[in-house]
């Protein structure tokens, strides 16, 4: 069964790709990845507040008093919060191309424009095959419009894109107001990919010990929205897509490719079952395509989207209502 697909401007013998994760930082488990037959690696981010620290730190022991920038640091999170700093992500770049011979994507976390965005020519430098460029972005000044970030995100989008010759792939949160537009308009700047989407870890509150603490890893549940907007985009943009987010199962991978994904980033399901998950699910998903009639992953890639499902309007405004007048009441409590 030929289950290749393209990707990012790669072709991949398969969709199913490790995700952004602490799993690229050990070279055994990349090598075990590869092993299980995994066709990219990408790599946890390298992120904004990091360089933009480092940056601060040796301007402070080179150009000022001890005493100055203490408050400017203080709003920074402490190099000791982050597993690889911008030294040595790119030097683990270099460390991972020596060990496999599968691409190797890289990863920045960032949303403002400033010095830090000269790390993606860095980070090319390094030998890293591509850029995941992760627009992590949380809206909480009350005086920033919804048009302000978009724009603020395309500029940075643009000089990235600008800085490197490497494919570009862009990760979005689903909280755009609109997200077919906002693509459309990272898609006319030649990003080569988009990533559905950017799982923001929701804070949960101890009530006891008064602290913030952190969530748990993804479930299947968090897929759905991940194939509502896949399937809205498929065929309607240049760049591939990929999901990610959700994917535990063979059915889960069915699911995100039938809707237009290229990609199917893993993440929760590897860190639980290990690097022969790839193996499994990739036989399963062969096994299936055969028993469903199917000749390549290709030709069931995107025939659940918008554009060439038999009920388009079950993306839509039309399928909501649909489902709250049909609901019944005694259905559910039997």
């Amino acid at each position: 069964m030929n289950l290749s697909t393209n990707y990012m401007g790669f072709k991949l013998a398969h969709p199913l790709i490790p995700g952004a994760s602490p799993l690229a930082d050990d070279l055994d488990m990349v090598r075990r990845l590869e092993d299980a037959g995994a066709p990219m690696i990408i790599m946890r981010s390298l992120f904004e507040e990091q360089i933009v620290s480092e940056e601060l730190a040796h301007y402070r022991a080179l150009e000022t008093a001890d005493e100055s920038f203490n408050e400017a640091l203080s709003y920074l999170p402490r190099p000791a919060d982050f597993r690889l700093g911008p030294e040595e992500y790119l030097d683990q770049i270099y460390r991972l191309k020596a060990a496999v011979s599968i691409p190797v994507i890289a990863s920045l976390n960032g949303t403002t424009e400033g010095g830090w965005l000269t790390y993606a020519r860095y980070i090319e430098q390094a030998g890293a095959d591509g850029l995941e460029l992760n627009l992590y972005d949380l809206a909480t000044d009350l005086a920033e419009t919804g048009e302000m970030i978009e724009q603020r995100s395309l500029r940075v989008v643009k000089r990235v894109k600008e800085a490197i010759r490497i494919p570009l792939a862009v990760k979005l949160s689903p909280f755009y107001s609109s997200i077919a537009n906002f693509v459309s308009k990272l898609d006319a700047l030649g990003c080569d990919a988009f990533v559905l989407f950017n799982r923001f870890y929701q804070p949960d509150i101890d009530v006891e010990q008064l602290e913030v603490v952190r969530v748990n890893l993804s479930s299947p549940a968090e897929l759905l929205l991940r194939l509502r907007w896949l399937a809205i985009l498929s065929g309607r943009v240049r760049g591939s897509l990929a999901a990610t987010g959700g994917v535990h199962s063979v059915q889960d991978v069915i699911k995100a490719v039938m809707a237009g994904a290229q990609g199917v980033q893993m993440v929760a399901a590897l860190l639980q079952h290990g690097p022969e998950l790839l193996v499994r699910l990739r036989t399963e998903l062969a096994q299936w395509l055969e028993e469903h009639e199917y000749e390549s992953l290709h030709q069931m890639q995107g025939n659940m989207s918008l554009l060439r499902c038999g009920n388009p309007h079950a993306y839509e405004r039309a399928n909501y209502v649909k489902i709250l007048q049909s609901w019944n009441a005694e259905e559910t409590a039997r």
